[in-house]
């Protein structure tokens, strides 16, 4: 099975249960506009539109750089005053800058949300925006070289789309603090040490290896892995180990029941690979 999506400022495809986002605005390093974020929001809706289907998802950015950020031509286009927010869709605030923060934030949102497993394959540059992007997803892999960094405050702003919730529970808010108030840059090996990246690897490896992670992802019972994710998400999120438990539970409790568990004991006993349904 084969897929293939075109936008303006990326590119979808899909190979049986494993896809590739690609940011394709190599030319400017694939930094961030607010027609790109438009579009990564709708990839995001038609995808969780259709469950099953995607299992593991790779995000990486076309050319030398993952994305160096935002394109500095959105300021003058009042990001923020409603320029997403003006779409057919209720407000969420009645401040017109929060709303479409908040608007925008939903371009990142969806791949901490997704049933599936998302990595970011990351080279040359990750700054702003772009490891903003990084956070959302659930493991990341760095080239050597690459560059990492917030760098809002050189712009007199602070990372708003997600970093500030993200990056703390990555590599503690002490160190997350002190990344983002001194907009500083990290190499592909700090963003190791520190727990940012997950595996650093040679740029030349770096497709190869973000893409065979996907497919070993891929090949594990969907509903266990959407279970485990939602759980683990759950601990840094509801602040009480009992109502982290209660997800747990509630995850195992759908897998017990599940076709793809009973294939898991009988693929097991006959020796075989499973074939997963995600049922």
């Amino acid at each position: 099975m084969g897929e293939q999506r075109s936008y303006a400022t990326l590119r979808f495809d899909q190979h049986d249960h494993v896809g590739q986002l690609t940011l394709a605005r190599p030319e400017k390093l694939n930094s961030f506009t607010i027609e790109m974020w438009r579009e990564l929001r709708e990839l995001g809706e038609s995808l969780l539109a259709e469950p099953g289907q995607l299992r593991a998802l790779v995000v990486t950015g076309e050319g030398r750089a993952f994305s160096s950020g935002i394109d500095t031509s959105v300021f003058s286009q009042a990001r923020g005053a409603g320029d997403l927010s003006a779409e057919e869709r209720p407000p969420r605030h009645e401040d017109p800058a929060v709303d479409g923060i908040l608007t925008t934030q939903d371009a990142y949102t969806w791949l901490e949300e997704a049933p599936f497993v998302a990595i970011a394959a990351v080279r040359g540059y990750a700054l702003g925006a772009g490891l903003q992007l990084a956070l959302a997803c659930d493991l990341r892999v760095m080239a050597h070289g690459t560059k990492v960094g917030l760098l809002e405050f050189k712009y007199g702003i602070i990372p708003d789309l997600g970093g500030t919730q993200r990056l703390p529970r990555l590599v503690g808010p002490s160190k997350a603090k002190e990344l983002i108030f001194t907009a500083a840059q990290l190499d592909a090996a700090e963003a190791e040490r520190i727990g940012l990246a997950d595996h650093v690897v040679t740029d030349e490896e770096l497709d190869e290896s973000a893409t065979r992670l996907a497919e070993q992802i891929a090949a594990q019972p969907p509903l266990a892995v959407r279970a485990a994710k939602r759980a683990v998400n759950a601990s840094m999120t509801v602040g009480d180990v009992r109502a982290g438990l209660l997800v747990e539970a509630e995850g195992q409790a759908e897998c017990l029941r599940s076709d793809d568990m009973r294939e898991a004991v009988t693929a097991f006993l006959e020796q075989r690979s499973p074939h997963y349904s995600g049922t």
